[in-house]
């Protein structure tokens, strides 16, 4: 195979995808699928793709594809997953994997009878610092992880009030299946993906609802989340999620792990994207803070990444197996906080 043929579903969060395809050498970013007429036209236009579908079931049946990204609302993973699967493309789904685990276990049922690949959009697993966490943590830098912290909180960052984001019908879920998701992920990642046992999670509505409320608009999820998760082998996981709190930041982003021989943190720069890392170990009695020296070894992107796994015949990261983890855990962390205790896994 000299290059795969790609297409993304759903150009909002697939115009990442969209872009990353158009630039990797060894994919041919075949066609594009949006309802969104402009949308579709505009990107097309700008990548020169010239197959466009205003349906993701007209491209599957009329494109001969080895990848497809489906990017587009949660409730429609399942189903353009499978599809995807079954027309025989490898699939790259944007997180969450599905609304439930009882659909991401179809998914990955679908990916086994098919013989295709399925990975899960993870991305805060594709940036340098996050690579370099990963080195250290599988060297044994930390020693044994007993503790994790994993934090996304925003000040007012409802995304699209009024729209799919906040129907649980649409979405599932508020922060805890958008936001937190993302940081559940890196740090299970970082921990070697530990086996649950059991989680305890609170939601609230505290100040999502009043904002919808005042401006006409449907919102019926949370909008901060805490969890804590234990692991079999002992560690904890504290996690919190939040799209509007009274705190000073607007956009806060961090994921703290403590082992016995050392420690590390990820906090995002300027409230933006970008990323500081620090190490924190102990040597021959003294204590040491420690940061990278820049530049880190690079980090593929997410579809640069499975892209080449696929052509190479290598294993990709981000499996759907983890995917049903973190949905499974997810779906605790809603039960409990329902019921105002624990949920065992």
């Amino acid at each position: 195979m000299n290059k795969l043929r790609a297409g993304v579903i759903g150009l909002g969060m697939g115009r990442g995808h969209s872009l990353e395809y158009h630039k990797h050498p060894r994919v041919d970013l075949a066609a594009l699928a949006d309802p969104d007429a402009g949308r579709l036209r505009s990107l097309a236009d700008e990548l020169g793709v010239e197959k466009r579908y205003g349906t993701a079931e007209e491209m599957l049946s009329r494109e001969e594809l080895d990848l497809v990204s489906v990017a587009t609302p949660n409730n429609t993973h399942k189903p353009l997953t499978i599809a995807a699967l079954k027309a025989g493309c490898h699939v790259l789904c944007e997180k969450p994997m599905a609304m439930n685990a009882a659909e991401a276990e179809e998914m990955l049922a679908a990916a086994g009878q098919t013989g295709r690949r399925l990975m899960i959009n993870f991305s805060s697993r594709f940036n340098p610092q996050a690579g370099a966490m990963k080195r250290e943590a599988d060297a044994g830098t930390l020693g044994e992880i007993y503790f994790a912290r994993s934090v996304w909180q925003r000040r007012r960052g409802i995304p699209g009030l009024g729209g799919w984001f906040g129907q649980k019908a649409l979405a599932g879920g508020g922060p805890l299946i958008d936001l937190g998701v993302h940081r559940l992920d890196l740090a299970l990642w970082l921990m070697g993906y530990p086996k649950p046992v059991w989680v305890l999670a609170a939601t609230h509505e505290a100040i999502g609802s009043e904002m919808a409320r005042r401006e006409g608009k449907s919102f019926d999820v949370e909008d901060l989340a805490v969890a804590l998760v234990r692991f079999e082998n002992g560690a904890t996981l504290a996690l919190e999620a939040s799209w509007a709190g009274n705190i000073r930041e607007n956009d806060l982003m961090e994921t703290r792990l403590m082992g016995t021989r050392g420690g590390m943190l990820q906090t995002n720069r300027n409230e933006d994207y970008a990323f500081d890392l620090e190490l924190f170990v102990e040597r021959n009695g003294i204590q040491y803070d420690c940061t990278p020296h820049p530049p880190l070894p690079a980090v593929p992107s997410a579809m640069a990444h499975f892209a080449d796994c696929i052509l190479d015949g290598k294993p990709h990261t981000a499996t759907g197996e983890e995917g049903l983890t973190v949905q499974r855990l997810l779906d605790a962390m809603y039960e409990s906080a329902d019921q105002g205790e624990p949920v065992g896994l």
